[in-house]
């Protein structure tokens, strides 16, 4: 079997959908293990086939998936996995979720709403789940949406590191919002204390991906400005946002998120704009025509796998971030 045997023969699997193949096998590779050989398939009609070629019983699987487009498929088929492995008697399981699918619908802003995030993670749960990992969620209060363990990594330590090796000089943090300074100020404590910023900004809720940015509140002017977003969607905001630090005196801007979710004109848009790198991370897989010349792509695999060895040594998840 393709698996990490431990003391008293525990044995971790991993296995992966098809959305981003790239990154399991980075994580695999980071744990030193194989992806446990997986038959998955569509049927004429769009139904999705899964069949596991070795046994799991008894095991502790570990069911990774990158949910891009298409969404919903890919939220189907890893369903229908952890519904296979449950099945077939595995020990414990464990969803991988990089970009937890729709995220941001998490409340509800109008009535007659659902709220999506609740959903999937009860799919989850009645699928088999036993416990799901994920990274940088847009509000951390979906955690308690899953009725069992939920490992909220964060991908700040990677990219603020990244961050200090190549932007040296005064620098300010911005928030394209209000509502996530929270994420902002962790970024300027990791950054040495450099000063924090945020977007004011207005969004019509009947209209998706659509705001406006309309001033910079805090001091910018002179220093490059590190612009911190969860995602890039459209990319709309995020460009706003990054005219709007120009436009209050900054010296330069650096746009950093961790999911590229690059739907639509997002590409021409982060292409075209005063930013000089766009830093993300491969939560999400990026095709050949989805990469531009100042875009730097920085692999979450070694964090991944982390998490799970800690997991699956039933250790402390949490020690990964305790200097965030």
């Amino acid at each position: 079997m393709n698996s990490i045997t431990a003391a008293g023969e525990k044995k971790l699997v991993l296995v992966t959908g098809r959305a981003n193949l790239e990154l399991a096998e980075q994580v695999a590779e980071n744990l030193g293990t194989e992806l446990l050989p997986t038959d998955v398939y569509n049927f004429a009609n769009g139904e999705i086939y899964v069949r596991f070629s070795e046994s799991v019983r008894g095991t502790d699987v570990f069911v990774m998936q990158s949910h891009c487009s298409p969404i919903n498929e890919w939220v189907m088929e890893q369903l229908l996995m952890v519904d296979a492995l449950k099945r077939a008697s595995a020990k414990r399981i464990t969803v991988i979720a990089p970009f937890f699918p729709y995220a941001r619908q998490d409340k509800k802003h109008r009535g007659r709403e659902p709220i999506s995030a609740r959903l999937v993670a009860d799919l989850f749960k009645t699928a088999g789940a036993d416990r799901i990992i994920t990274v940088d969620l847009h509000t951390a209060q979906i955690q308690g949406f899953f009725d069992g363990p939920v490992d909220h990594l964060i991908a700040l330590p990677i990219l603020a590191d990244y961050v200090k090796a190549n932007h040296p000089g005064d620098l300010a943090v911005v928030s394209p919002d209000a509502g996530r300074i929270k994420v902002a100020e962790n970024w300027s404590a990791s950054l040495g204390g450099v000063p924090l910023a945020f977007i004011h900004k207005t969004r019509d809720i009947s209209r998706p991906n659509q705001s406006k940015a309309n001033r910079v509140v805090g001091e910018v002017e002179g220093r490059t400005c590190i612009l911190v977003d969860d995602m890039i969607d459209t990319g709309g905001t995020i460009v706003q946002a990054a005219d709007a630090c120009m436009q209050a005196g900054a010296a330069g801007v650096v746009i950093v998120a961790t999911h590229p979710v690059f739907s639509g004109p997002a590409i021409e848009r982060l292409r075209d704009s005063v930013a000089k790198e766009v830093i993300v991370t491969n939560t999400l897989p990026l095709d050949e025509d989805k990469m531009f010349d100042k875009l730097t792509v920085l692999s979450i695999a070694p964090l991944l796998a982390r998490a799970v060895h800690e997991v699956f040594e039933d250790g402390s998840v949490t020690s990964l971030f305790d200097e965030v």
